[in-house]
C-alpha cells in the first residue's frame, strides 16, 4: 500500500493541475494563552465527499497529518495536537485498512511555551486528503501568524483573573459579618480565653494568635473546598441554569432574611456545639483549633446566611477556585481581629459597645437577603417563559424593598429585636440617604431607562410587559423580514432581542438569513441568568457604533443555553461529545457551543460566514467598547476578503 501512496504522489500532481483540483482551505491563528505560552490553532476546510486523514495512520497507509513549526526554536511543544471533533473510523478499499479522517471542519490546537520573544511565527501542516474516488498528492503548506502581545494582568502574577475581586468580596463579607451580634461579642470572649490559658512569653501568645487565626482560615476555606472539589466546576456551572436549584436557592435566601428580620434564630444542633467546646479544653494547637470551631458553630446564626450569600454568587461563576477564593477572603476578614486583639488585649477598650445598632445591621441584610432571592426566581422565569416576573414587576418589588428599608433607617418601622429609635445618628441618616437615592435611580427603570449600574440583576429590557421603539434605529432599508432577519415584534413565537434588534433564535435559520443575505454570522452564546450577558447586551451593544454593525453588518443569533423548551421528539439526540440526552433548546445551543467551538462559558462570541468557517477567534465578555468593535469589524472585514 505504500507504493500505492508512492503512485499518488507521483503521477496525480498532473492529474490535480489539469482539473485545478483544490477541496481543502487551510487558516491558522495564535492565541496567547499565558504570559509564555501560546495555543495555536489551524483550521481546514474540505469540500463535500473530500477527507483529511489523522495523525495516527499505520505505516502501510497513506500519509497523516502532521504539523510543525518553521523556526522551531522560537517554541517549545507544551501538549499534543487536539482536534475539535472526533474522526470518522471507516475501512477505505484502496488502502485495504480501516482508517480514522475527518470531513468538512476541523481546527485543531496544540499549547506551545515560547522560547524568547517573538512578533510572529511560521507554522506548517502537511497532509494528504482524499475522496471515493482519488487522493491528492500530499502537500505542506505554511502561514505566518502574528503572535499576541502579552499584557500585564492578574494572570500573569499566577492568579487567575477577577481572583482578587473575589477575594475582596469575600472580605468585605466577613466584615459584615464582624459587626454582627453573633460575632462581635466572641471577640472579648475569646481574648478572655487566651488571657486565662497564659504564656511563657510574648512570643507564645503571639503564636496561639496566629494558631487561632489560621485555624479560622483552615476550617472555612477547607469546609469550601471539600464541597467544590466534590461537586466539580462542571456542577458549579449548571446551578446557574438549573431550575430546582435556583428555586431552592429563593428559598433559602427568604429563609436567611426572615431570620434576620427576628423571626427566628438558624443554629446548629446544640450537642455539636457542646462537643466542640469540650475538645477545645485539650490545650496547646489543637485546643486552639477546636476553639476555632466552636467560634464558627455559635456564630452560625450570623455567619450562615452570609456564607450561604457568598458562596452562591461565586458558585454560579462555574469555577472550582471562585468560591474558595472569596471564603478565603471571609475568613481572613473574620480571622484578624481575633488575631491582633488576643496579641493586644488592651485594645479591647476601643470596640464598640454592644446594642441596637447590631441588630439594624442584621435587619438591614435581610433587605438584601430579599432582593437577592428575587435574581434567582427570576432566573427560573427567564428560563421557562413564564413571564410572571417580568422587568417592570421585578423592579417595583427592588422599589419597595428598599424604599422599606429606607423608612426603617429613619426610624419608621421596628422589629421584634429593635430599641424605639430615640434619635437618628449620623450613621443612620448617611446610609439612609444612600438607600433612598438607590430607589430614586431605579425608578425611571419602570419606563425604560437602561439602569446600567445594576444591568447583571433585573431581567433584560425586552422581557417587559410593554415593548419601545428600539434604543437606537438602525439605518437599513426595508422591514427585518425583508433582510432575512427573524422579526422582533409582540407577534414572534420568540422572546424578543435586545434594544429592538433584529435577531435569530435558531442556528439553522440564521445561517440561511446569513448566506441569503451575504453577511457574516454573530453567534452570541448567552443565557438567561447570565450576569455577563445582561452587563454586554446594556453596557456595550447599546453603544451607537456597535448597535449599527449588529442591526446591518452582521446576522445576530442569539443562542441561550438555558432556555427550557423542550424540542420536537424528531430532533431530540444525543451528544456525541458529552453523551447526554438533548431535549430542550438550551441543551441543543449548548452542545453545539461545546462540539463545534470547545467552550462552555456565556457570554461567548463566534463570527463565521456561510461556510460556516471561523472568521477571527472567538471572544467572551468583553466589556470594554473600543475591544468589541475591533473583534467584530476584523472578522467583518475578513468575510468580504476575496
Amino acid at each position: 500500500m505504500r507504493l500505492l501512496s508512492i503512485f499518488w504522489g507521483l503521477f496525480l500532481p498532473i492529474l490535480a493541475s489539469a482539473q485545478l483540483v483544490n477541496p481543502i482551505s487551510w487558516e491558522a491563528w495564535v492565541e496567547r494563552g499565558t504570559k509564555d505560552t501560546l495555543i495555536i490553532y489551524r483550521q481546514a476546510a474540505m469540500e463535500k465527499g473530500w477527507h483529511l486523514y489523522t495523525q495516527d495512520i499505520p505505516p502501510d497507509g497513506p500519509i497523516p497529518t502532521r504539523f510543525f513549526i518553521v523556526d522551531s526554536g522560537a517554541v517549545q511543544w507544551a501538549g499534543p495536537v487536539n482536534a475539535d471533533r472526533t474522526p470518522v473510523r471507516q475501512y477505505e478499499k484502496a488502502f485495504d485498512m480501516e482508517l480514522s479522517y475527518y470531513h468538512d471542519t476541523v481546527t485543531f490546537q496544540q499549547k506551545v511555551v515560547l522560547g524568547r520573544p517573538v512578533d510572529s511565527i511560521e507554522v506548517g501542516v502537511e497532509y494528504m486528503i482524499c475522496n471515493d474516488e482519488m487522493c491528492l498528492p500530499p502537500d505542506a503548506p505554511t502561514f505566518k501568524v502574528a503572535v499576541p502581545q502579552a499584557t500585564v494582568t492578574q494572570a500573569d502574577s499566577g492568579l487567575p483573573e477577577g481572583l482578587w475581586g473575589l477575594f475582596l468580596a469575600g472580605f468585605i463579607g466577613g466584615l459584615i459579618a464582624l459587626v454582627t451580634p453573633c460575632v462581635l461579642p466572641m471577640i472579648p470572649l475569646t481574648v478572655g480565653f487566651f488571657t486565662k490559658m497564659g504564656s511563657a512569653s510574648r512570643a507564645a501568645a503571639i503564636r496561639k494568635a496566629l494558631g487561632f487565626g489560621l485555624s479560622i482560615v483552615v476550617i472555612y476555606t477547607g469546609l469550601t473546598f471539600g464541597i467544590t472539589k466534590l461537586m466539580g466546576a462542571e456542577t458549579l456551572n449548571q446551578l446557574a441554569s438549573n431550575a430546582v436549584m435556583n428555586l431552592i436557592f429563593f428559598v433559602l435566601f427568604v429563609i436567611f432574611a426572615v431570620s434576620f428580620f427576628g423571626a427566628f434564630e438558624i443554629a446548629l444542633p446544640s450537642s455539636w456545639v457542646t462537643a466542640v467546646d469540650r475538645q477545645s479544653e485539650r490545650g496547646g494547637l489543637i485546643g486552639i483549633f477546636f476553639l476555632a470551631f466552636a467560634l464558627a458553630l455559635v456564630s452560625f446564626s450570623c455567619t450562615g446566611p452570609i456564607i450561604g450569600t457568598v458562596l452562591v454568587q461565586t458558585a454560579l461563576t462555574g469555577k472550582v477556585w471562585a468560591p474558595i477564593t472569596a471564603m478565603l477572603g471571609f475568613s481572613v476578614a473574620l480571622a484578624i481581629p481575633f488575631m491582633l486583639f488576643a496579641m493586644f488585649p488592651a485594645w479591647l477598650q476601643s470596640l464598640p459597645r454592644s446594642g441596637s445598632w447590631m441588630n439594624t445591621v442584621k435587619v438591614s441584610l435581610a433587605f438584601l437577603e430579599l432582593a437577592l432571592a428575587l435574581k434567582f426566581l427570576s432566573n427560573v422565569d427567564l428560563a421557562y417563559h413564564w413571564g410572571v416576573l417580568n422587568r417592570e414587576i421585578f423592579l417595583a418589588l427592588w422599589i419597595a424593598i428598599f424604599a422599606l428599608w429606607g423608612v426603617y433607617l429613619l426610624g419608621g418601622i421596628r422589629f421584634v429585636h429593635d430599641a424605639p429609635v430615640q434619635h437618628l445618628s449620623i450613621g443612620r441618616v448617611l446610609m439612609a440617604m444612600l438607600v433612598w437615592a438607590f430607589v430614586i435611580y431605579l425608578l425611571p427603570g419602570m419606563w425604560g431607562a437602561p439602569l446600567k449600574l445594576v444591568s447583571a440583576f433585573p431581567p433584560p429590557s425586552f422581557y417587559k410587559e410593554w415593548q419601545q421603539k428600539p434604543l437606537l434605529q438602525p439605518r437599513m432599508t426595508g422591514t427585518p423580514a425583508s433582510q432575512g432577519h427573524a422579526a422582533t415584534s409582540e407577534t414572534s413565537d420568540e422572546p424578543p432581542c435586545p434594544h429592538g434588534l433584529p435577531c435569530f433564535h435558531s442556528y439553522e435559520e440564521a445561517l440561511a438569513s446569513a448566506k441569503k443575505t451575504g453577511r457574516p454570522l454573530l453567534l452570541d452564546f448567552t443565557g438567561w441568568s447570565c450576569v455577563n450577558c445582561r452587563k454586554m447586551e446594556e453596557n456595550v451593544w447599546t453603544d451607537p457604533e456597535v448597535f449599527r454593525i449588529l442591526a446591518e453588518d452582521v446576522v445576530l443569533a442569539s443562542l441561550y443555553v438555558d432556555d427550557k423548551r423542550s424540542l420536537p421528539n424528531a430532533q431530540q439526540y444525543t451528544s456525541e461529545v458529552t453523551g447526554r440526552s438533548v431535549t430542550t433548546y438550551g441543551e441543543k445551543w449548548s452542545d453545539l457551543q461545546i462540539s463545534r467551538f470547545r467552550a462552555n462559558s456565556q457570554p461567548y462570541y463566534v463570527l463565521i460566514d456561510t461556510n460556516e468557517q471561523v472568521l477571527v477567534p472567538p471572544r467572551g465578555y468583553t466589556p470594554d467598547i473600543q475591544e468589541y468593535l475591533g473583534f467584530l469589524r476584523e472578522g467583518i472585514k475578513k468575510f468580504h476578503q476575496p
